[in-house]
This record gives structure tokens, sequence and C-alpha cells, in this order.
């Protein structure tokens, strides 16, 4: 009985989503063409340029965390092999720090990416 309960409101959840999204898209073209917006950022030719750069932009970015979080265990390890530090708080340490100064580096080049 219960898990009927919790797929019931999965459902509702996921309805509820889809519906303000595209409720909420629909108001808002409407509130654009009222106001005399052209037309063109709705045709798919651009938002298929754009839908690619953000999809290159997802890729750089995933690919920077997780060569930070490699190289963050990688130095997690050196550290745990030749220093005395706490292998239990070095370890979580260097993945976040490693992980965030990958996606700070992410975030520079997409800097970079938007102003070309």
């Amino acid at each position: 009985m219960e898990v009927a309960i919790v797929f019931m409101f999965l459902f509702a959840v996921i309805f509820g989503i889809f519906y303000l999204f595209y409720s909420t898209r629909n108001k808002e073209r409407l509130a654009l063409i009222e106001k005399g917006v052209d037309a063109k950022i709705f045709m798919a030719g651009e938002r298929k340029k754009r839908s690619t750069l953000t999809g290159r932009v997802i890729v750089l970015n995933l690919s920077l965390l997780l060569m930070g979080i490699g190289l963050g265990v990688f130095l997690a390890l050196l550290l745990n092999t030749y220093t005395e530090l706490d292998e239990e708080g070095i370890y979580p340490a260097m993945i976040f720090f490693m992980g965030g100064l990958g996606l700070f580096i992410g975030f520079n080049l997409t800097k970079k990416i938007d102003d070309d």
C-alpha cells in the first residue's frame, strides 16, 4: 500500500514539473510576442547552435571535474604514502579540492568560449 502512495506522489510531482515548465514557457512566449519581439528566438536553427555550445560546455566541465577527482585521488595517495597525514581526512579533502579546482578552470574556459 505504501509503495502505491509513493508512486502516486512521484507521478504527481513529475506531472507538476512538466505542467509548470510548459505553461510558463507558453506564457513567456506570448508575452514576448505581445511586446513585438522578433520570433527568431523560437526558431530551431538558433536553438540548435545554442544547444551545441551548451553540450560542449557540459562535456568540458564534466571532463575537468573527473580529471580533478582523479588527480585528487592520486595526490591523496601520494600524501598518504609519504607523509604521516590521516588517511580519513586527506582523501576527501584532496578529492573535493581538486574537483573544485577543475570546475573553476572549466568556468574560466567557459567564459572565454562565451566571449568569442
